[in-house]
């Protein structure tokens, strides 16, 4: 096969499926693996996809550097998210010490939590406020406060997630890619949720359908460091790489 019709073919692969790895390249393409690592080389370096470990991401699957304010978000995929929410709420048992990140998929998590004889912990402005009027034992962590999202960051965040050891941690995300894993634009709030990941027995991604084959500048944690909470999975090639519930089957 020509060059120029390899690079046509990646392209059109990306076009269709949003991300591939380099072996199924090579296998699609019946070329060697070390001619598809120059091609993705090559193809980066003009802008037709984003070059990955293992492999490429198409460039639309990628929405920038950038998080749109908290109130915009939160109408967003909204039916999605409260069958997420829902079904995540009946997973916090008595005596659990819940960390719930800021984020709109995990606020309108507290709208259906009903177990008073847990600990909750927050960098969420407007989550540690809905805990409060609910009547839950609640705790915010100090820090600095991102005036988009509302979620506090930063240096006294991080040293006091260090100290805490939570049994189920619920988590945003605003990508999730077989590659990179699970990702966010923001570097900030990358190290909280890093974080959280590590001192967290459990930790449940909740994220609707439109969050996978989408990559951000900020990798928090490898897919299988995480189980999924989600309304759909568009690729099944995730349901190989961790635990995915599917709230809508």
């Amino acid at each position: 096969m020509l060059t120029q019709e390899r690079y046509h073919s990646i392209l059109q692969m990306l076009s269709e499926r949003d991300a591939v790895t380099v072996a199924e390249l090579s296998a699609a393409l019946d070329t060697s693996e070390s001619t598809i690592r120059r091609d993705l080389n090559y193809l980066d370096e003009m802008g037709k996809l984003k070059k990955v470990f293992g492999g490429a991401t198409a460039i639309q699957s990628s929405t920038g550097v950038t998080e749109s304010p908290f109130e915009s978000r939160e109408s967003e995929m909204f039916e999605e998210k409260t069958a997420i929410a829902r079904y995540a709420a009946t997973l916090v048992h008595d005596g659990d010490f819940v960390f719930i990140d800021a984020g709109t998929t995990t606020y309108r998590l507290i709208d259906f939590l009903t177990n008073k004889n847990a600990t909750y912990i927050t960098n969420g402005i407007a989550h540690s406020r809905k805990l409060i009027q609910r009547g839950f034992d609640t705790h915010i962590l100090g820090g600095k406060i991102k005036p988009f999202t509302e979620a506090i960051v930063g240096t006294t965040a991080l040293s006091q997630i260090r100290r805490l050891n939570f049994t189920k941690a619920f988590v945003g995300t605003n990508g999730i890619d077989l590659a990179v894993g699970f990702t966010t634009p923001e570097l900030d709030e990358g190290a909280v949720k890093e974080e959280v990941v590590k001192k967290a027995y459990l930790t449940f991604i909740l994220s609707d359908h439109s969050k996978f084959r989408r990559v951000f500048p900020v990798s928090f944690a490898d897919i299988e460091k995480g189980c999924i909470i989600t309304d759909s999975v568009p690729d099944e090639r995730f349901l190989q790489a961790t635990v995915i519930k599917e709230v809508n089957k």
